[in-house]
């Protein structure tokens, strides 16, 4: 049971990883940022919660996919800015056709074969 519930979470983890890599591909931003452009795009179905995205954001950053910065944010408060590194990009392509590739899959097998019901 256990070993189960540990893929559920680097599935979880993986999925999160490729949306702040895909967010950060339009430029720095802070986390605030960040969840927020998830949750607008994904038309609120997604929602990052603060326990989950910061420490994502930590995980990317030691793994040099993501570099950060403190700077002044639009609001005039002190922030830490996250940037996407050449490393994550190169992350970002694999993740990316692998997501696309899973995908496909479950999308077969979801769909019925010709003469079965659904």
């Amino acid at each position: 049971m256990k070993r189960a519930r540990n893929a559920r979470v680097e599935l979880l983890q993986g999925t999160l990883d490729l949306l702040i890599l895909r967010t950060l591909l339009f430029g720095p931003s802070h986390g605030y940022a960040i969840a927020k452009h998830i949750r607008r795009t994904s038309e609120d179905l997604l929602q990052v919660e603060t326990g989950s995205l910061y420490p994502a954001l930590h995980r990317l950053e030691a793994q040099g996919w993501i570099a950060a910065s403190w700077a002044t944010s639009e609001k005039g408060k002190r922030a830490k800015y996250y940037r996407l590194t050449a490393e994550g990009r190169r992350q970002l392509d694999a993740a990316r056709a692998k997501w696309e590739a899973f995908s496909n899959a479950v999308g077969l097998v979801l769909k019925p074969a010709e003469g079965e019901r659904s």
